[in-house]
């Protein structure tokens, strides 16, 4: 190529060709750029459609001598940039001229557009030359710049993205600001700029000082609170094995709960962090629970809690948030250990709710008692001459033997069902594991018929939107499993139920109905709940209307419970017959379930992620990390106190983990599973967004890639195959872009990696740049935990 040479003897004689266009550089400026340009080196290929005849650029600016990629990519415009720095405030200052602020990064497509449109335009440069100062900023080398004055953006837009286009006053005050602007647009934009600039100056300033003290309130906001230490899961997960009882299970003596927001959180952990240690923990402890009393081996589902160390002896109470919580956790650990009996104890689960349970309509019930004709447990309990005269001989001898039944009994003179192994590990030489579970099915199916008869405990009939918005979420995660249609089914007849009969005539919600009847206002946690379970209806379902109502719920909640002086949700609404003895307390910690304000932030965490405008995006996010700082100091101090919490800051911060996955603020959806040892990844790409193609036509844009983990021996994942790309040619684009559009699927083949023994979980990086019509966003990577083994319904034992 004759450019380098060519610029090597320019660049000798010491000499710029011209001056951006409305400017007069001075004879040191114009050395000084020239020593920029020739310190590029021989190879260096200017960025510019403005080139003389021999190739060189026509113009050089001070972004010449910068050490970034992105401020190098427009060191050649027309337009007089000045780096960040005092020398351009105080030029406006001394000229008294507003400054143009452009803030982006050096993949940004719709940056890259811009600049095309406007910043090589040798008309706009004139004018913004003349009229302005005009700043560039690398948002990637200058981060902090970039989070106030996006702060400004969002507070005049509600929404914001790169590239950023800001307006200051003369000390650096955002006036006017927003992203993206075709090249006429922003033509007009910069004429009325200048207009308001000359004849109502101190209306500008004043509305600069007022977004400033918006954007101060806002960041003082944050820093008064405080940040979630970056080390708060890990000494949380720290502080857990440090309580966990190795022997029977479990993190505290006897009474023994089953502590569901502690295995929810540390099964997020173990998923995102590889964390086989934990892995085994959890499934050690979940089989000790599966295996014992408190888990009801004939009917299904859990009684309360245990009252001994070995999980035998349970307080026979069964509630139901206790159930559906249960039911999230075993489904989960189904797949991240790929235990068969971890799939068995969540389908007896919840299908013991939807035959006993579920109210006419879809709603479900509170509770059952511990009691039935005066006496703790009678209903669950039997003795041996019991179970003979049940069964028949053959199954008789397997149901004594498999469920431990001695004639002296383990309480009060009878038995209380439980196993002293997992029942697939249990079947009998010379005999298949089907058969076996068939056997056990159908013994199961002969008690539970006979226990019919007897006098049940009573039933709590009342119908609570919280609990019933849990259920609606173990059943949505539940139709992972195969087989699971009539969990879809159940669940989305809840949250019509819910919808229906629990909200008064303006929309507010009911805490609980009881017969068609409700008097109660509902509180803080129905609301976060219930707008949570909408969103796991929109992720089984695809309908949007589950997103709809699940932002007028969250919407509701901030309206009624948010503290404006002190941040967090209080427990309920200041109605005109509150009564304030000693405040209203916030829930922050986890008990029995998960903390109000911690299901708030993951449902706004997750809504965020999911598909609508921007602006509701930006919103949704404001309000999760407010929430996040607002208790981020008090979870440092104790973090293993907040598990739930420290699960919701995951899903704000890594978007949720798992098979499913959101990008482009819900714009781009990813789904993935493995069969047959294939892998398949489906894209959905929302109209109005593209992605880069695995090999974009541009080395300036971030391709679309996918592999395993870096160091992961697991697996081996054969070479991906690719969907042919979109070539598109954009207006004022002068290149062909390769693009992803609609919906694609990435396709490969899986085998056993070097490790000894195959994880169940397949983790990738799916890696990916979207871009709508106006602004490109930040490359994102997006991890999937993709479960490999997969379970055959018989395989596992069904429920009754």
């Amino acid at each position: 190529m004759k450019t380098p040479l060519l610029l090597f003897l320019v660049l000798a004689s010491g000499s710029i060709v011209a001056d951006p266009p409305g400017v007069n550089y001075s004879p040191e400026l114009r050395q000084q750029l020239a020593a920029g340009l020739k310190s590029q080196g021989g190879d260096y290929q200017a960025r510019t459609r403005h080139l003389q005849e021999d190739g060189l650029p026509l113009y050089t600016n001070r972004l010449i001598s910068e050490d970034s990629p992105y401020l190098l990519q427009h060191a050649h415009n027309p337009v007089d940039w000045y780096p960040w720095g005092a020398e351009a405030f105080a030029r406006a200052k001394r000229e008294n001229k507003p400054i143009f602020l452009s803030i982006g990064y050096s993949t940004c497509h719709w940056c890259h557009v811009m600049e095309h449109e406007s910043f090589e335009d040798e008309d706009v440069a004139t004018y913004l030359n003349t009229h302005f100062i005009a700043i560039k900023v690398d948002r990637e080398r200058r981060p902090d710049i970039d989070k106030i004055y996006m702060t400004a953006v969002q507070v005049l837009n509600r929404r914001g993205g790169w590239p950023m286009s800001s307006f200051l006053t003369t000390d650096g005050k955002t006036f006017f600001g927003g992203t993206y602007y075709p090249r006429d647009q922003f033509m007009n934009l910069l004429q009325l700029v200048v207009k308001g600039w000359d004849e109502d100056q101190a209306d500008i300033l004043a509305q600069a000082a007022g977004i400033a003290d918006q954007v101060q309130r806002y960041l003082d906001r944050a820093q008064a609170s405080g940040e979630l230490a970056n080390a708060a899961p890990g000494l949380a997960v720290t502080r857990l094995r440090e309580r966990h009882d190795e022997q029977h299970g479990g993190f505290s003596p006897a009474p023994k709960f089953p502590s569901e927001p502690d295995y929810l959180f540390l099964l997020d952990h173990a998923r995102r962090n590889a964390d086989e240690a934990l892995s085994r923990l959890i499934r050690f402890d979940l089989n000790a629970m599966a295996q014992g009393g408190i888990f009801d081996q004939v009917g299904g589902g859990f009684h309360r809690y245990s009252t001994d160390n070995d999980w035998l002896v349970p307080h026979f109470e069964k509630m139901l948030y206790n159930q559906a919580q249960l039911a999230r956790v075993y489904a989960q650990a189904s797949i991240l250990t790929g235990e068969a009996e971890f799939k068995r104890v969540t389908r007896q689960t919840l299908d013991y709710l939807l035959r006993d349970m579920q109210a006419p309509g879809g709603g479900f019930y509170s509770a059952t008692d511990a009691d039935s004709e005066g006496h703790e447990g009678r209903f669950f309990l039997w003795t041996r001459e019991q179970i003979r005269s049940e069964l028949s001989k053959p199954d008789a001898d397997l149901a004594i033997e498999l469920f431990n039944i001695s004639e002296s009994g383990n309480f009060e003179g009878s038995n209380i069902l439980h196993l002293s192994a997992p029942v697939s590990t249990q079947t009998p030489q010379g005999q298949t594991t089907e058969k076996f579970l068939h056997s056990v099915d159908r013994i199961r199916s002969r008690l539970y018929s006979a226990r019919e008869q007897r006098i049940h405990p009573g039933r709590d009939e009342k119908i609570v939107t919280a609990w019933n918005a849990m259920m609606i979420m173990a059943l949505a995660e539940a139709t992972a499993l195969p087989g699971s249609e009539a969990y879809a089914s159940a669940a989305l007849s809840c949250g019509n139920f819910l919808w229906s009969n629990n909200r008064d005539g303006e929309g507010q919600l009911w805490r609980a109905s009881l017969n068609g009847r409700s008097s109660v206002p509902a509180v803080q946690e129905d609301y976060a709940w219930l707008a949570d379970a909408f969103i796991s209806l929109y992720d089984m379902s695809h309908d949007r209307l589950w997103l709809e109502r699940a932002r007028d719920l969250l919407d509701r909640m901030h309206r009624q419970f948010w503290d404006e002086a002190g941040g967090g949700y209080f427990m309920s609404a200041l109605t005109n017959d509150t009564v304030l003895t000693m405040g209203r307390p916030k829930a922050i910690n986890d008990g029995a379930v998960p903390a109000g304000n911690a299901v708030a932030l993951h449902a706004l965490a997750r809504l965020a992620r999911r598909p609508g405008d921007r602006g509701e995006f930006l919103e949704l996010n404001e309000r999760a990390t407010a929430l996040l700082a607002t208790f981020g100091p008090v979870v440092n101090r104790s973090p293993s106190a907040y598990p739930y919490f420290l699960l919701a800051a995951s899903v704000l911060t890594n978007g949720q983990s798992g098979h499913l996955q959101y990008a482009a603020h819900g714009g781009v959806a990813v789904s993935s599973q493995v069969r047959n040892k294939q892998v398949k990844v489906d894209i959905a790409i929302q109209p109005g967004w593209h992605i880069n193609a695995h090999q974009p036509l541009s080395d300036n844009l971030i391709p679309t890639t996918l592999q395993t983990l870096e160091n992961d021996k697991t697996w081996n994942l054969s070479e991906v195959s690719w969907p042919s790309p979109i070539r598109k040619s954009l207006e004022f684009q002068d290149e062909d872009l390769a693009l992803y559009e609609g919906n694609i699927s990435l396709g490969a083949s899986l085998s056993p990696g070097a490790a000894s023994q195959a994880n169940p979980l397949l983790r990738l990086t799916l890696q990916l740049q979207a871009c709508d019509e106006k602004v490109c966003l930040p490359p994102e990577r997006l991890q999937l935990q993709i479960p490999v083994t997969t379970m055959a319904d018989r395989g596992s034992g069904g429920g009754n």
